[in-house]
């Protein structure tokens, strides 16, 4: 759902799937758990690696996230991504979850021996696109070499904290149309960022003197690599209300982090 730029709360998707203790979810549970959130989920099986490939490739380039069983049916993992023989995924049993895989390694991890009613094993491929039935505003693109940025070190609270820099970059300015297109009189919010880091990171330091320069430029930064990944807008006349949005996460940022004096009598003691 992150990667069709819509957030749910994952107890919300726990709560109508009802997945077991110890089975944990199958397809049935996750179809129906798509539904409930606008979403059908199809079920395709292929025998031959080549065709279940191609059919993945396929879905990935209409931008669908594909679901798919790993590890014996015993593993759900997502695949996101297709660029040049390679496969960006998603994969909770992973740190940092973003994965990338090459075909032989997603292959051997996808395939499964599933048995006939004549007693024979067969290989198999099981995959189960996410076709939305909502109006899509933003699609994430995890290219291969972002995947690879997320998974730095360094990086490591961008990734942990995505949904919360998502939440709110939605919540301030808006991504491209579905048509790929930007809407008339809108500029790209990366682009806004790069405008005016400097004079956000001078005032809140400013106003804020234990707060590390470096510091907020990497969270402003960190806002900069969301808005790109999902290709985010803003009205070009509302770009006084984005400075106000931006400053105010700013600013309790640092409060959250290094704390405040009283202010105006806030705080002390009547």
């Amino acid at each position: 759902m992150v990667a069709l730029g819509k957030l749910v709360d994952e107890s919300a998707i726990s709560h109508v799937a009802h997945p077991h203790w110890w089975a944990g979810t199958n397809e049935v549970k996750l179809a129906r758990a798509a539904r409930a959130f606008e979403c059908d989920l199809p079920f395709i099986r292929r025998e031959c690696p080549e065709k279940a490939q191609a059919t993945l490739v396929r879905h990935l380039s209409l931008k669908r996230p594909v679901i798919i069983c790993v590890d014996d049916w015993g593993h759900w993992i997502t695949v996101v991504r297709h660029e040049e023989g390679r496969f960006v995924v998603i994969d909770s049993k992973n740190a940092p979850v973003l994965q990338v895989l090459t075909w032989p390694q997603l292959r051997r991890r996808w395939r499964y021996y599933d048995e006939t009613d004549w007693g024979e094993f067969v290989p198999v491929y099981d995959l189960h696109p996410v076709k939305p039935q909502f109006r899509i505003d933003a699609k994430a693109q995890f290219s291969v070499e972002r995947a690879y940025f997320l998974r730095r070190q360094e990086n490591a609270d961008l990734a942990e904290h995505w949904d919360d820099y998502l939440s709110d970059l939605l919540d301030i300015c808006r991504p491209r149309t579905a048509s790929g297109r930007a809407p008339r009189n809108a500029m790209p919010m990366s682009l806004f960022l790069r405008q005016h880091a400097e004079m956000l990171v001078g005032r809140l330091t400013y106003w804020h003197g234990d707060i590390n320069p470096e510091a907020v430029t990497r969270l402003l930064r960190n806002f900069q690599f969301v808005a790109e990944t999902y290709a985010m807008q803003i009205p070009i006349a509302g770009q006084d209300q984005v400075l106000v949005d931006l400053s105010m996460l700013l600013g309790m940022w640092a409060a959250a982090g290094h704390g405040i004096d009283s202010m105006y009598g806030a705080g002390e003691d009547s």
